[in-house]
């Protein structure tokens, strides 16, 4: 029994040790996302932090301000969204795709 406790607990560490160097790499790393066509784009970072937005002068128009902050809004929300799918992707390589408790939402 106690020798099944330490292989846990080493496994454990083993896996902190292993999201931590996860955290680490996709910090770095960034996702797209895009509303109207692509007319607006935004890009975040590991964490979820949005980096830049770009938006073509044809969607600008001062008359209509609720739509350009609605595609604005829609593709930040893209944005993290697939960052929370690349991360997913990196912890199911870690976890093997098993649902480990406490770790899901962490990301």
């Amino acid at each position: 029994m106690k020798g099944n406790l330490g292989n846990l607990m080493r496994q454990a560490q083993q896996m902190q040790q292993k999201l931590a160097r996860m955290q680490e790499k996709m910090a770095a790393e960034t996702a797209e996302g895009q509303a109207g066509g692509g007319m607006v784009t935004a890009v975040v970072n590991g964490k979820h932090a949005l980096i830049s937005i770009k938006i073509e002068k044809d969607v600008i128009n001062p008359d209509d301000a609720d739509m350009l902050q609605d595609l604005i809004v829609s593709a930040v929300n893209q944005a993290n969204t697939n960052m929370a799918d690349r991360m997913q992707e990196e912890m199911s390589k870690i976890t093997g795709g098993m649902n480990v408790p406490g770790l899901n939402g962490l990301f």
